[in-house]
């Protein structure tokens, strides 16, 4: 993986190619390359390790008229980043692009090794050696090829392949990595994320698992492994060009945490019902007869949606007494045995609806007869196509690799789904109406505390930008916040911070306490906040630095910093204090002078193992 874009029109493809990868920067990469044909079918492949702009700087002495042409994005998988490492691979005949990993690539490299020199790590050359193989120097179609090396291929993929023998067709194919054709006025575009179209077309077709698509500047052809005609369903991409600009931001982090009082409002739009004290949620699908069923939720996610799954398991548990809820680890879920009790309902959770885990878990729990529903922000996504019925948060597009505004989006639309169960069980309204009425009332408490910490919060993190590591520490609500507090630090700024219960500081990380650790303590106001500060007595006794995050006005508890935010929410406190969290690793990150948007080794959208 991660970024794959294609061409074949009448206007300039590298043009297209360069603006198409620029788009996708943000899922992470390590190196980029294009390759493109002229009119005599002569090929120019350009590579390098780095960042676009250096694969810029490599085409201002090969700029071209070219009309055709795949470009890539890598993130390291088999290899380092390297130029030899980096797409599109060139074998035989054979140009080819790829995101996923072909597992049985040794294997297959095996039996092609006396045919092919390799010169690559990577499993990509792997497969291109195997297309070429079966193209056998155009004696036989290009999909029949691809088509036939697919059919060797275990593992994921999402691939463009071109031969400079069929110069005017570009062949796509995928199996759980995400491909997206575009249709325009004669011209037609590839992308592995619709945000590269954007400004070129509104038509695209969302290529599913096991489908090969045939791709002209004329015509879209798609079939399966199986040479079964698909026939191919355009839908509108929803997303604006507006929504993936900085709009006046030095980087995106920041724009999306500063969004969130927009996009919570645009997640709970039509949803919530303040007259009635009711939640009225479309998507689930699920009639009121089947919620009054329901006695189990399984809450599937990985990294940041595991953590807005558990946030809102804390508060599902409070009102709806008779549910049981299980969140789980996508990427370990999908490889136990584990039985899912009938009357039970599975969350898959996941920002862009491509999350490889998580994809593989919703299907394994398919397989057991569990209704499924998703919590999706991508819309067309796989997910979201998969699932029996779902929520779209609607946050619009997170470009910046660290997720913040949909992890506050998730954990209220889950709530919101575990009231819509409990409004079917007859659960009095006195006991629901308060969580509804704070669910209302967030966007606009967000937007004040976020006007409120930003200065303050800047100033806290000058000074501990240059700690190597951080504990951060919650009870109850604040706990699973606490994580995904730590989690955003670690992304970002590469500190090395954890998360822990403050009840298990006794159980051994007080052992930690020293000179080269900090500690951010989130205080939420509630029954358990006298034991929280009893927690912070305990650390401070031992020398620690702490950062208190709170909303109690009158804490005065002898820390090195505190944050206090002032709110008339009572229930929903922790996702506030997240704000200040994300924050908080946002300019430590800009005090470290590091790629905010764009931390190392990570990639947005998780689309292998």
């Amino acid at each position: 993986m991660c970024g794959i874009v294609g061409y074949v029109g009448d206007k300039n493809a590298q043009d297209f190619l360069v603006s198409g990868l620029k788009r996708l920067e943000y899922r992470g990469y390590d190196s980029a390359g294009v390759v493109t044909f002229d009119d005599d079918n002569r090929a120019t492949l350009i590579k390098t390790k780095g960042k676009i702009a250096d694969l810029e700087a490599k085409l201002m002495g090969n700029k071209r008229e070219d009309k055709v042409g795949i470009g890539h994005t890598r993130w390291a998988t088999h290899g380092e980043p390297s130029e030899v490492n980096a797409h599109p691979h060139q074998v035989g005949d054979i140009y080819l692009v790829h995101n996923g990993i072909i597992e049985n690539y040794k294997e297959l490299k095996a039996t092609l090794e006396g045919k092919y020199e390799f010169k690559s790590e990577t499993d990509s050359e792997v497969l291109a050696a195997l297309v070429d193989s079966f193209y056998e120097g155009g004696r036989y179609p290009l999909t029949n090829a691809v088509v036939q090396a697919l059919k060797l291929v275990q593992g994921t993929y999402g691939i463009a392949v071109m031969s400079d023998k069929n110069p005017g067709e570009i062949v796509v194919a995928r199996a759980g990595s995400p491909l997206v054709i575009g249709v325009g006025h004669g011209e037609t575009l590839i992308a592995s994320d619709a945000s590269a179209l954007l400004g070129h077309t509104k038509q695209a077709i969302y290529l599913n698992d096991g489908e090969v698509a045939t791709v002209t500047d004329k015509s879209v052809e798609i079939k399966t492994l199986n040479a079964e005609p698909v026939s191919a369903k355009v839908e509108e991409i929803e997303t604006n060009l507006a929504a993936i600009q900085k709009d006046g931001y030095e980087h995106f982090l920041l724009k999306e945490i500063m969004e969130q009082p927009r996009s919570l409002k645009e997640t709970l739009r039509g949803r919530i019902d303040l007259r009635d004290g009711m939640v009225r949620l479309g998507g689930p699908g699920l009639p009121e007869k089947e919620l009054r069923k329901v006695k189990h939720l399984v809450i599937v996610g990985c990294g940041t949606a595991y953590n807005a799954g558990l946030l809102a398991s804390y508060y599902i548990e409070r009102f709806a007494p008779e549910v049981t809820v299980e969140v789980v680890v996508a990427s370990e879920y999908r490889y136990r045995q584990a039985y899912i009790p009938k009357d039970s309902v599975a969350l898959i959770v996941s920002q862009s609806g491509e999350t490889a885990d998580t994809l593989a878990c919703l299907r394994e729990i398919k397989k057991q007869g569990i209704k499924t529903i998703g919590i999706v922000n991508a819309i067309g996504s796989t997910i979201a196509r998969e699932v029996d019925g779902g929520t779209y948060v609607h946050v619009g597009p997170e470009i910046s690799v660290a997720s913040t505004k949909a992890f506050t989006s998730q954990a209220i639309a889950m709530v919101m789904f575990g009231l819509t169960i409990a409004q079917a069980k007859g659960v009095r309204s006195g006991i629901l109406r308060p969580y509804i009425e704070e669910i209302a009332k967030m966007p606009a408490e967000i937007q004040k505390v976020l006007e409120e910490v930003k200065g303050p919060v800047w100033e806290i993190a000058r000074r501990y930008k240059d700690y190597d590591h951080a504990i951060y520490l919650g009870r109850d609500t604040a706990y699973p916040t606490a994580m995904e507090a730590a989690l955003k630090l670690k992304e970002i700024s590469y500190i090395d911070a954890n998360a822990y219960a403050f009840g298990e500081l006794k159980h051994g990380p007080l052992a930690l306490v020293d000179d080269r650790f900090f500690e951010f303590a989130m205080l939420p106001t509630g029954e358990l906040y006298e034991k929280a500060v009893s927690n912070v007595q305990e650390v401070l006794a031992r020398g620690g630095h702490v950062i208190a995050v709170t909303n109690r006005a009158d804490f005065d508890l002898g820390v090195e910093s505190v944050v206090k935010i002032t709110t008339s929410l009572k229930i929903f406190v922790p996702v506030l204090l997240n704000l200040v969290a994300q924050l908080f690793a946002y300019y430590v990150a800009l005090e470290k002078g590091l790629d905010v948007d764009q931390p190392r080794n990570l990639a947005k959208s998780v689309t292998v193992e």
